[in-house]
Formats: C-alpha cells, structure tokens, sequence
C-alpha cells in the first residue's frame, strides 16, 4: 500500500464562509486558520499547503471576552526612532475591525512561507456581503 502526498495535481481547494457576527475573535481566527491550513482533511500533511479559502464576513461584529477590548494594545512600529505606535482594542474594532481579525488569523498560522501563502487565502469583510459569490462558497458552522 502506498501513501498519497497532497500535491498540486490531486488538491481541491473549496471555499467556506465563516460568520463572526456574535462569535469570540479569537475562537473564529483559530477555525479560519484551522481551514487555511487543510488540518481538517484526511490528506494533511504539515510540510504541504493543501489548505482552503476562507470568507470570513460580519467582522465588526466579533466580540472580544473579559476586558481585553480595553486592556488588550495593538503595536506597530514606523520604522523610526520612537516610532512605536499603540492602538487600544476597542479604537480598533472600531476603525479596522478586518485588521484585528487578520492579525488574529495570522498569529495562528506558522511563520514561514506555508503560513505566508496561506493568509493569503483569507478574505475579510467588514459586513455581511462579500465579493465571493462567484466562487459558490458553502457556510461552515462550528
């Protein structure tokens, strides 16, 4: 019996569609990365992209638990000297709610060129409606 390695040739990539709307952030960025990776297929292999994409809409709605969306910092660096920038939670899932779901969603994926490649398979809407339809995406519930 031989072992099948996932490759490009025998890979179906699906899309799924994951609705934020009243879920904890970080429990729907641990699905969405979940699905990016291809953990829940029985063709995974960790050396392998033979991830899925990912619509993950409503993200403004995503709450965050506890006291984080007041004591929880976003940082960023300019680049020059005391350019460190800091951003509360709760400005931000005001102002750029897809960019606290894409920081979330990033932290939960490897840092090399797997994880790289597949962030890049993850689309973030702020509302309801997203550009995908063409795409036939099925809702994943979990």
């Amino acid at each position: 019996m031989s072992t099948t390695m996932p490759n490009e040739s025998n890979l179906n990539r699906k899309w799924y569609i994951i609705d934020a709307a009243n879920k904890p952030l970080g429990r729907t960025a641990a699905m969405a990365a979940t699905l990016l990776r291809g953990k829940h297929k029985p063709v995974f292999a960790p050396h392998a992209d033979c991830g899925d994409h990912v619509i993950i809409i409503n993200a403004e709605k995503a709450i965050l638990t506890g006291k984080k969306l007041d004591q929880k910092m976003y940082y960023r660096h300019t680049g020059w000297v005391g350019g460190l920038k800091e951003m509360k939670y709760s400005k931000l899932m005001a102002t750029k709610p897809e960019l606290a779901m894409q920081l979330a969603v990033k932290g939960m994926l490897p840092d090399n060129t797997l994880g790289r490649t597949a962030l890049t398979r993850c689309r973030i809407f702020k509302g309801a409606e997203h550009t995908h339809a063409a795409q036939s995406p099925e809702v994943y519930e979990f």
